[in-house]
């Protein structure tokens, strides 16, 4: 970050935090020559999905000011502050493999990455890969939402860890409320035609067969993945299957098409979605979507209690914009749990080499151990498979101002009102990794 967009986060802050602030900010200003810790973002900047990777910028943006601006990261040499740098992946595996190559010989050793289970699980194979031949120059993976379960069960790595809950803890939320949805009596299965949307299906079935039987499932397809431009033809034969509700993992534009494509053949049925509440899917859906869009993840704008409250409208003080309005708590814990996972590493005087900053290897395991809060959110990590541990909530699609609704999304006149609550003991599911720890 340079001194200008530096000192304009820390006027922000002030603004968004208050007086409270003050006592942190001369520690930034007592170290001007302290080298940042970077962290590399490699998602789609480009391409049809760039806005799936401008939002989750603008998240860890915000995080890692909040953390500057108390005064960074406390290490033996002082204080250091956090910065994000940017690799565009465009959406493609071999692109994201190139910037990791890139950022590695940037002297980057923490990566982020999210947008694709697929791009994800060849970055864990390349860093597992990278850290055995290169010891002194090892690589921690931070992953904001990437969700198939293989990620931390036969494919779970030392070198990964997981801020999201996966597609199994989402869909089995999901299904808590389908359970007690007796309109519903047939349902059709859409998804991406990878690894996630694949896993999406076939744990739609497997759930729907334990608790809901009774359910027809009158259609089910994956499609190509960012690369459907018209959903028209897919839209109407799911009107025309007579599906009461859709099943469906899919992000980004193969959302908010599929769903606008839904409007327009005048499909009535119900969306039980994994992403329906973001980049465009509520506007798309307009009146539509009223009382049959639903959507779970770990936190809503509309989230019981002050604290979420305040945390949202401070990001709204941030991103002003409608169209920037996209805000994930789990992106804005992962950053605060590495924030205290450097600072545990750096008091335990684990450096890296050739400079105060703690090695990879120290940061990991002091990560296996993060347990923080915010925004009354609070996640741990689980330190048998890196898998993070947190509530969910699942969340229905209404007006602004009804019960409920205080915040609509990107300025469209809808929200969601928060209709099932799990805790992290009830959200948690076993898991099959056997760690290989080094």
């Amino acid at each position: 970050m340079n001194p200008f967009d530096r000192r304009r986060s820390l006027q922000v802050l002030l603004g968004l935090f208050g007086a409270a602030a003050l006592p942190a900010l001369p520690a930034v200003a007592a170290s001007p020559a302290a080298a940042p810790i970077r962290v590399a973002l490699i998602e789609s900047l480009s391409g049809p999905i760039a806005n799936t990777g401008e939002a989750v910028h603008r998240n860890l943006v915000l995080a890692t000011e909040r953390v500057n601006a108390r005064g960074g990261i406390k290490l033996a040499d002082g204080r250091h502050p956090l910065a994000i740098e940017r690799y565009d992946s465009k959406g493609q595996i071999e692109e994201a493999l190139a910037a990791l190559r890139s950022a590695i010989d940037a002297g980057i050793r923490i990566v982020a990455q999210g947008n694709s289970s697929a791009v994800a699980g060849a970055l864990i194979d390349a860093i597992a890969k990278h850290n055995e031949r290169n010891p002194a120059q090892q690589v921690l993976f931070l992953n904001y939402s990437a969700v198939d379960p293989a990620l931390t069960n036969e494919r779970c790595s030392f070198w990964h860890f997981r801020f999201d809950a996966h597609a199994d803890m989402r869909m089995a939320a999901l299904m808590d409320v389908l359970k007690a949805d007796r309109q519903v009596a047939s349902v059709y299965l859409i998804g991406q035609d990878y690894s996630f949307g694949q896993q999406v299906l076939r744990e739609a079935k497997r759930s729907l067969g334990i608790k809901r039987p009774d359910v027809r499932i009158v259609g089910e397809e994956l499609h190509p993945m960012a690369r459907v431009k018209d959903f028209l033809p897919y839209a109407t034969k799911i009107k025309a299957s007579g599906a009461q509700a859709v099943i469906t993992g899919n992000w980004g534009n193969d959302l908010t098409l599929l769903v606008k494509a839904a409007r327009e053949v005048g499909y009535e049925g119900k969306f039980y979605t994994f992403y329906g509440n973001a980049l465009g899917a509520p506007a798309a859906l307009g009146e539509a979507g009223v009382g049959r869009v639903l959507a779970v993840a770990e936190w809503f704008p509309n989230a019981p209690g002050q604290e979420a409250r305040a945390f949202y409208e401070a990001f709204h003080q941030r991103f002003p914009r409608p169209e920037d309005d996209y805000v994930h708590l789990r992106m804005q814990l992962m950053i605060e749990a590495l924030a205290q996972a450097l600072e545990r590493a750096g008091a335990a005087g684990r450096a890296g080499q050739g400079d105060a900053v703690p090695a990879a290897l120290a940061v990991a395991r002091a990560l296996e151990q993060a347990d923080v809060r915010l925004g009354g959110q609070s996640l741990q990590m689980r330190a048998a498979d890196h898998q993070a541990q947190q509530p969910l909530m699942v969340a229905i699609m209404d007006r602004k101002g009804a019960k409920g609704v205080s915040f609509d999304v990107e300025g469209s006149g809808y929200g969601f009102r928060v209709v099932r609550q799990l805790n992290a003991e009830t959200a948690s599911q076993v898991h099959s990794c056997r760690m290989v720890r080094p």
